[in-house]
């Protein structure tokens, strides 16, 4: 390699100084690109006040992408969604909502309002509204499939697609856990509701997280610790008693989630852990039985999965999701039929307001 003459060396210098001051964003647009490609994906916490109720959520992603709306289950919060989302921030807009008495959002007096699943479901109604989100998929899992579910027999136009994960619909996949939770439907009793408390304790808390993981020392000790955190608030224990006897509403309403499955065949995505003693396997398999396009898995995991499983099912959503929401954005596929059936008059109903309302008013 011969040297540079000093003219070939001031000519270059030259033309490279004259490149830096000419374009300077040239130079600097690969690391740009790159910042704003991990800005897509940052996550943003934040409330709002949803009809006097102050609702926390996580939010991350383009605001115009294609949206998720992520409900969560018991006795965890968004906070089960923290590895989830940024997998999937960078092509979908998520929305990761607390419910009143979980995580972060408010904890009202129970004599000021009424925790059950028809309000929950008005309140992610509201929040949804309040953020625009006119379409969305939903992750439905454990407690979020009631509430999720609800939504979708309200506004089953607005539903692009579903992600089920150990969240129930079918009585199928009610089993042996149920049994004391059925006897305290069946008698409202003090003495019902008092046994149940057991569910509500530490070694409970730690046993959903860990039951039927083949590895256990997958699961963060945090995520099962910081919900037994929220479980022991002053108050919340009466909580959560309260909506244990409020999801028999829920079986009542498996007909119309069953109904809505069979007249609008939105995408569905199941991925269940097969371990799980609360929703069992037995509680997956009946989805095909309306859905007949779903894709089913069931993975050797326990009932939380996203805690021991978490990039396996991220790369299972992402693929679902790439190939039905990206696919299905210029079209309603999961528009109501014409003539189709209406919700129940004693499930949630939206009027042209939009108010919802319960059958308790």
């Amino acid at each position: 390699m011969h040297a540079l003459t000093r003219k070939q060396f001031l000519r270059s210098a030259a033309f490279g100084s004259a490149v830096a001051l000419a374009a300077p964003g040239l130079l600097a647009q690969p690391a740009m690109a790159r910042s704003a490609e991990a800005a897509d994906t940052r996550v943003r916490y934040k409330t709002i006040d949803i009809d006097g109720v102050e609702i926390f959520y996580r939010e991350a992603g383009a605001p115009e992408a294609p949206a998720i709306l992520l409900l969560h289950g018991f006795p965890t919060s968004s906070q089960m969604f923290r590895g989830l989302i940024p997998l999937l921030a960078k092509h979908y807009r998520l929305i990761a909502p607390d419910f009143p008495g979980f995580g972060r959002s408010a904890m009202p007096d129970r004599g000021s309002f009424e925790y059950s699943f028809a309000n929950y479901a008005r309140l992610m109604a509201g929040l949804t509204d309040a953020l625009g989100m006119q379409r969305y998929a939903l992750y439905i899992m454990d407690y979020g499939a009631p509430v999720g579910l609800r939504l979708a027999i309200a506004r089953p136009e607005r539903v692009t697609a579903l992600v089920v994960q150990n969240g129930n619909a079918y009585t199928e996949g009610l089993r042996e856990f149920w049994d004391p939770i059925r006897a305290y439907w069946q008698s409202n009793a003090a003495g019902d509701r008092e046994a149940l408390r057991n569910f509500l304790k530490i070694d409970a808390t730690e046993w959903q997280y860990t039951h039927g993981v083949p590895d256990p020392s997958l699961i963060s000790p945090d995520a099962w610790q910081l919900g037994l955190v929220y479980l022991d608030r002053l108050g919340n224990q009466e909580i959560q008693l309260d909506l244990f006897y409020d999801y028999r509403t829920n079986v009542d309403l498996y007909p119309d989630f069953q109904a809505f499955f069979r007249e609008h065949q939105p995408p569905t995505l199941i991925v269940w852990g097969k371990n799980d003693y609360i929703f069992p396997a037995e509680g997956a398999t009946p989805y095909i039985r309306d859905l007949p396009n779903a894709e089913l898995h069931l993975i050797e995991a326990g009932h939380f999965i996203l805690e021991s499983n978490g990039p396996e099912v991220g790369a299972l959503i992402a693929d679902f999701l790439g190939r039905t929401i990206a696919r299905k954005s210029a079209r309603n596929s999961c528009a109501p039929p014409s003539g189709g059936a209406k919700p129940r008059g004693d499930a949630l109903w939206v009027t042209s307001s939009p108010n919802w309302h319960s059958p308790t008013g």
